[in-house]
């Protein structure tokens, strides 16, 4: 199988189930912008190979988790509407990442005052997906017919995101950077 078809070189490319649309489509505009924060994940995750921390293994298993159900969101982004997808973002879905970020907030001292992105190479790779998320979600708001959990699965995504930065900064010694009242 090649993998260029030639089909997309006016401007096109195809839904699921095969509709034409244009490239510049909000659908196509939500679900690139789901896979260019995934592949932004990935960097994050490329830092971590070579960090050594405790839980490090289940750290990298919740972030394939993470990154196969943001291809699904991609996947229902796709879905041309009145048709369904075989992969569905579901409610427990969401409770999950509730669930951890709770998990790795009881570690982290509490926010008294914003922070600046940035860090550990991994955790600035994060701050950077979580805008990016931000950006899938504003796209996917413009979307038709779309499942309801997408959106709440991107909000809470974004939330993943920051926490997921703030705790990697934390077990690699990083410092966040806080933005104090006589800066603002």
């Amino acid at each position: 199988m090649k993998i260029y078809t030639k089909t997309g070189d006016k401007g096109e490319t195809s839904l699921i189930y095969g509709q034409r649309v244009s490239k510049s489509d909000i659908r196509v505009e939500a679900y690139g912008t789901c896979d260019e924060a995934n592949s932004q994940i990935g960097l994050a995750l490329s830092y971590i190979g070579a960090a050594h921390f405790d839980g490090k293994e289940e750290w990298q298993t919740i972030f394939h988790k993470i990154q196969t159900r943001l291809f699904h969101v991609g996947a229902e982004l796709a879905t041309p509407k009145g048709k369904k997808v075989g992969w569905t973002i579901e409610e427990a879905h969401i409770n999950e990442m509730e669930m951890q970020i709770d998990a790795w907030e009881q570690q982290l001292e509490p926010l008294r005052n914003f922070i600046l992105p940035g860090g550990y190479s991994a955790g600035a790779c994060l701050h950077v997906a979580r805008t990016i998320v931000r950006r899938a979600e504003r796209l996917t708001t413009m979307v038709e017919e779309v499942n309801p959990l997408v959106l709440s699965f991107l909000n809470r995504l974004s939330d993943f995101l920051f926490v997921a930065a703030r705790f990697i900064n934390y077990h690699m010694g990083e410092n966040e950077s806080v933005l104090h009242e006589d800066q603002k």
